[in-house]
């Protein structure tokens, strides 16, 4: 029975996926934050107010977004595309999209969820909080996807549904925009607090947790440039046997695998996002020949960059 419900699961998925690829031809588009109706910083709305607003196949690209997006299942259930993996999401599902990240809805029916988007600069920086005002917004903390528990569910519901209504009254822009800010704020710190707690409160003090933070922030900052888990152990002041092991207790992957598995979805993106040819995308991403970032690509995705690329493009 165990296998028979893998298989359906597999399978279901690679029809989704099918589906998705089938809708794909066309370029990933570029969205920019323009928001419907007053010019607020955060913009607050369900999904089932978008559909109304725009068109089914509007509703189904592949977009590449240039802001922040919470979205939170409400009703339903829908598979939607973050950085071309399938995600599972129903009722109390949050996803977190970053400036960047692919994202498809996957379907327009069947499902209903509030929208949170806003710009980065939106934000207050370090410079503007204190520690104890904001402690942490935990942006970097939270993953794509968080289910959340009922009643988690229904606190985080309340916070955007409040936001809604307020994002309505009159007020003059810079208080509006304040008040709009410290809730976002709020939202944010509340959504950290979830998440260390799923993880356990033991965990989230965990010094080998702590050190992959550390790895991966520094991974973002040099994945074009440092491919090797020595120049990261380097810089974090370890050995790579104990940054492997702290990679491994975080996300079940080596330190290896986190570096290949950045360094193949920027190379996604730059396939469906830019023309660049491929050889200044190797380039681009640390490799010295056009032909081993070819390898790398395949290994990695199956796939041979030029055939991702025309599977997302016309």
């Amino acid at each position: 029975m165990v296998h028979l419900r893998r298989n359906m699961i597999l399978s279901g998925h690679r029809c989704w996926r099918e589906t998705i690829m089938a809708r794909s031809r066309a370029k990933v588009d570029q969205l920019a934050y323009r928001p419907h109706g007053r010019e607020l910083d955060v913009e607050v709305f369900l999904f089932s107010e978008l559909r109304r607003r725009v068109t089914r196949a509007e509703i189904l690209a592949l977009y590449h977004y240039s802001f922040h997006t919470l979205i939170c299942v409400t009703e339903g259930e829908v598979t939607q595309l973050v950085d071309f993996q399938p995600v599972a999401c129903s009722a109390g599902s949050l996803l977190v999209l970053r400036p960047g990240q692919v994202h498809s809805f996957g379907s327009d029916e069947g499902w209903d969820g509030w929208m949170v988007l806003f710009r980065a600069e939106f934000l207050p920086s370090e410079t503007q909080t204190t520690a104890d005002l904001l402690p942490a917004l935990g942006l970097d903390r939270l993953p794509d996807h968080l289910p959340l528990s009922s009643g988690d569910f229904q606190a985080v519901s309340a916070v955007i549904t409040r936001m809604r209504l307020d994002a309505a009254i009159e007020a003059a822009p810079k208080d509006l925009h304040a008040l709009l800010r410290y809730q976002l704020c709020a939202l944010l710190l509340r959504l950290t607090i979830l998440q260390d707690r799923q993880i356990g409160s033991a965990d989230a003090a965990n010094l080998a947790l702590q050190r992959f933070a550390k790895f991966r922030k520094l991974v973002e900052q040099n994945y074009a440039g440092w491919h090797q888990v020595a120049a990261y152990a380097a810089a974090l002041g370890c050995t790579e046997k104990s940054l492997t092991r702290a990679a491994m207790e975080a996300t079940g992957q080596s330190a290896k695998s986190v570096i290949t598995a950045r360094i193949a979805l920027e190379a996604k993106r730059l396939l469906v996002h830019t023309d660049r040819p491929i050889y200044l995308i190797a380039e681009g991403l640390g490799f010295e020949e056009a032909t081993n970032f070819a390898k790398f690509f395949k290994r990695e995705t199956d796939s041979t960059p030029l055939a991702f690329r025309r599977q997302y493009k016309t």
